[in-house]
This record gives C-alpha cells, sequence and structure tokens, in this order.
C-alpha cells in the first residue's frame, strides 16, 4: 500500500481527505473553482458526456451570452491526452458557468436544483477538491489551491474535513455504505 494513503473497497484515499480542513466561503473565493485559469475546465467521465448533453437546453437557459455563442461553434468538452475535460472560455471560466452577482456558479447544477434536469453537475465538480487520478484504481487525493485557502481557513472554523466537506459527492461516486467505511478507517 502506498504511503499516507488507505484503501476502502478498491479505493486509495489519500490520508489528507481524512485530515485537511475545508469548507468553501464562496463570499471569499467567489467560485473560483468555476473560473481557474486553465486550458480545459473539470475533468469528465465518458458517460457524463451523454448526460450533459440530453439536459443542455435546459442548462442554456442560465448561460450568458457569450458562452451561448461559445456552445453554438464548439462542443462543451474535449480530449486531450485520453482525458476527457470540460471546455474553458478564454483559459477562464468553465463554459457552463454563469454569475449570480458577482460569484461563479453552475449551470448545470442551477438547472437540477430547478427541477429542470436529473443530472447534478460533473462529479469532478461534485467532489472538488478531491480529484481522483488512475493508477490500478481510483485514486482520491485532496488538491490545494491558493484560490481555495479561505476554503482551508473557514474549515478551521466549521470544523469539516475535505472528506465531510464532500460527503454527498463521494456518496455519489462510491455509494454511502463505502463512505461509511472511510469515514472509519481502521487502524493497521
Amino acid at each position: 500500500m502506498f504511503k499516507d494513503f488507505i484503501e476502502v473497497d478498491d479505493v486509495l484515499v489519500n490520508e489528507e481527505v481524512l485530515r485537511k480542513r475545508f469548507t468553501c466561503d464562496l463570499s471569499k473565493c467567489k467560485g473560483a473553482c468555476c473560473t481557474m485559469e486553465s486550458d480545459y475546465g473539470a475533468p469528465l467521465l465518458g458517460s457524463e458526456i451523454e448526460k450533459i448533453e440530453n439536459v443542455l437546453h435546459a442548462v442554456k437557459k442560465y448561460l450568458p451570452r457569450k458562452n451561448l455563442k461559445y456552445l453554438k461553434r464548439n462542443k462543451f468538452w474535449f480530449e486531450v491526452d485520453g482525458d476527457l475535460m470540460v471546455a474553458s472560455i478564454d483559459r477562464r471560466e468553465c463554459v457552463f458557468a454563469y454569475y449570480d452577482g458577482d460569484v461563479a456558479k453552475c449551470a448545470i447544477e442551477k438547472a437540477y436544483y430547478k427541477k429542470g434536469t436529473d443530472f447534478l453537475k460533473p462529479i469532478s465538480c461534485h467532489l472538488f477538491p478531491i480529484r481522483i487520478n488512475k493508477f490500478g484504481g481510483d485514486v482520491l487525493k485532496f488538491e490545494e489551491y491558493a484560490e481555495c485557502s479561505e476554503a482551508l481557513k473557514y474549515g478551521e472554523e466549521t470544523k469539516l474535513t475535505v472528506a465531510q466537506f464532500c460527503k454527498d459527492g463521494l456518496g455519489r461516486m462510491y455509494g454511502s455504505e463505502w463512505y461509511k467505511k472511510l469515514m472509519k478507517p481502521t487502524k493497521e
């Protein structure tokens, strides 16, 4: 087994996920996870492309004009070295980002909560700041970003760990029983 990792049903989890305190504070970060500078947005699973295509009509009504213009000419995703990624506009924001005042938010998620779709958002977004790497199976790691420094401070106040903050995403990806096992790791 890798040092500083625990194994839960064939999924390796870096212990930082269980120790590091983290709670998003949108009033401070302004939705930075949706607007990080990069050639591409969040990672996608192959199964998510069709799901997003099926809900795109409902999502588009929440997108700004420039995003709609982009989607009219381009796909919402790219394949990069075998990895699927959401498109990024001007190397700055996710193609599905919209603004609520000065806070970037997800139009896919908004459509879901407005009962317009049955797809919440890409799992990589739901798990953020956890990233899934593949190494003979899933390997979960906490990725620290400067843009999330306030979330680390706020996490100290709320006392939530990354795993607790990401409970819904982890349950969605691996199931509630898996999550219970993660939260009660065995000492070896």
